[in-house]
């Protein structure tokens, strides 16, 4: 049973409490208005030599993780899971959006983080798997595709599109009782009924939002505010910003409530 007072104290507070003090928090509607976005090249050209292989393996490792990285990641989801369009759609973290922003500081871990860094997190919780070692094949190919996803993009410049869409605080608290409503009516023909995902053909086609096959409670979208922004604008799939902001945060708060595994202690 879902323990709706406990779930707003424990996660709707924090988000309105740093919204209060740090500002600058914007609605979807408002934030992408008018945007111009960044164009990343395309996969025709990708150069040829040795360079152009690397790319091409991290392109392979960024959207069948478990093919081509398996022995580093835990679940059933891939690196595109979270970054769609192959990294390439704006609003869902897109790579062409953070090459250019690293090394930066980050509360996450108190430290100033290199690209690398941020990647062998992304295994540890997004893929509830083991962090690759930053001079490993798999971090240098994934790094040359980041790389190569960014040509033409300012270092050092947020761009629009880049990370995801800052929601404003809900008029009222996130309810995982409505949002449940909305996710079996919006969501669950992909993700399952039970958030397991959905296979075609053997393979993983929808991955799963909750359950011992998803991300970990370390992971950024294990945060009602950050999934509730992936949501609005990328859900449901290429029918994103058809939910309300009210239903996004609802049924972000309601997938964040199911059980996932634990966040793993990094020493």
């Amino acid at each position: 049973m879902l323990k709706k007072t406990v779930f707003i104290k424990r996660i709707f507070w924090p988000i309105l409490l740093s919204a209060i003090v740090f500002g600058g928090m914007a609605t979807a509607g408002a934030e992408t208005e008018g945007e111009k976005i960044f164009s990343p090249p395309s996969e025709r050209s990708i150069p040829a030599g040795s360079f152009g292989d690397l790319v091409r393996k991290g392109e392979h490792i960024f959207t069948q993780t478990g093919k081509y990285a398996g022995h580093y990641s835990g679940n059933d989801l891939t690196c595109e899971s979270c970054h769609l369009n192959r990294g390439r759609k704006a609003y869902s973290a897109p790579l062409w959006g953070a090459y250019g922003m690293y090394p930066r500081y980050r509360e996450k871990n108190h430290k100033v983080n290199s690209l690398a860094e941020r990647i062998q997190g992304c295994f540890r919780f997004s893929m509830n798997g083991t962090a690759p070692t930053v001079d490993s094949e798999t971090i240098r190919a994934l790094l040359a595709y980041s790389y190569w996803m960014s040509k033409g993009a300012p270092v050092g410049v947020k761009l629009s599109g880049a990370g995801m869409v800052h929601m404003a605080p809900p008029s009222r608290s996130p309810d995982p009782f409505s949002g449940k409503k909305v996710y079996e009516a919006r969501c669950a023909l992909c993700h399952g009924l039970h958030g397991q995902g959905r296979k075609s053909r053997g393979k993983m086609a929808f991955p799963p939002v909750w359950g011992a096959k998803s991300f970990n409670k370390g992971a950024g979208l294990y945060n009602v505010g950050k999934l509730a922004g992936f949501i609005k604008m990328n859900m449901p799939l290429s029918k994103g910003s058809t939910l309300s902001d009210q239903e996004s945060w609802d049924v972000a708060a309601y997938v964040d409530s199911q059980p996932r595994p634990e966040k793993p202690v990094v020493k």
